[in-house]
């Protein structure tokens, strides 16, 4: 067996995966992150479901010859709720998956009162509507599958300017009143809300306290890597901070930006079409 440093894969259909990544970097500074995005594939909350579990298993397939990591972080709630427990079915990896917070969520609210923002897929999955009425059934919960949140934080990685009031439109809806109480707590229900938060709160009609699972999944992460030391697979051509795309990015062989601020500095393009 080999102490070599932890190598984790970060999965997700586009950039939304980034703020778990920031997490993964707090909680495990010595790990070797490689950030995976299904560019080919995204967005993925427009997918059939079956058609989508298809796709993933087959993107997975290819990285984890590619990788070879000792973990796989899933930074999409989508492909969690869905494909999570055919993949690990499917391979001997350790996957962590991501889920709304709506457990901590209903553990915080003062109000009884709580908001849920998720993609439209998240929102009418049935994964979602079982965490609510288990550990949310005390609580009033306003569910909103915000249908262009996700790509305005893409929009907002790509450098280009946010309009607010389109920002307020798609969060509006969890900022409700029920039988006199107010949304105290917001759950951010997609790895991409999270790199909006300082927008959201800027536009948010009152203070709220906002759930980013980010931490828990880093956490959870470092306690499956802790269970035993890494067997050495040898040398790789994929090497740490390197993000692999599925289609070639819009700039041609550059970095997408906001990559970058992230801590990664290398571009890998694994051709997997559609």
């Amino acid at each position: 067996m080999s102490s070599r440093r932890a190598r984790i894969l970060v999965f997700d259909s586009g950039t939304g995966g980034l703020s778990v990544a920031h997490a993964l970097r707090a909680q495990l500074p010595d790990a070797d992150i490689i950030y995976a995005a299904d560019t080919a594939g995204f967005p993925y909350g427009k997918w059939a479901e079956v058609l989508l579990v298809r796709r993933i298993l087959r993107v997975m397939r290819d990285l984890l010859d590619l990788v070879r990591p000792d973990c796989v972080v899933i930074g999409c709630n989508t492909a969690s709720t869905l494909a999570l427990d055919v993949l690990r079915e499917e391979f001997r990896v350790p996957f962590v998956g991501t889920v709304p917070a709506i457990k901590p969520a209903a553990a915080q609210t003062k109000t009884g009162v709580i908001g849920v923002l998720a993609t439209p897929g998240t929102a009418r999955r049935e994964y979602t509507k079982t965490l609510i009425h288990t550990y949310a059934f005390h609580c009033r919960v306003m569910l909103h599958g915000a249908p262009r949140l996700a790509e305005i934080a893409e929009t907002k990685l790509a450098g280009a300017k946010i309009d607010r009031e389109e920002l307020l439109a798609e969060i509006k809806p969890v900022f409700r009143r029920k039988g006199g109480a107010r949304a105290d707590v917001v759950v951010l229900g997609c790895t991409h809300y999270p790199l909006l938060l300082e927008e959201m709160k800027e536009v948010a009609p009152w203070p709220v306290t906002w759930i980013d699972p980010a931490p828990a999944i880093a956490r959870r992460t470092a306690s499956i890597l802790n269970e035993g030391d890494k067997a050495d697979s040898g040398p790789l051509g994929i090497t740490r901070n390197t993000v692999i795309l599925t289609s070639q990015p819009p700039v041609g062989h550059q970095l997408p930006a906001g990559f970058a601020g992230a801590g990664f500095d290398k571009l890998h393009i694994a051709d997997i079409p559609l």
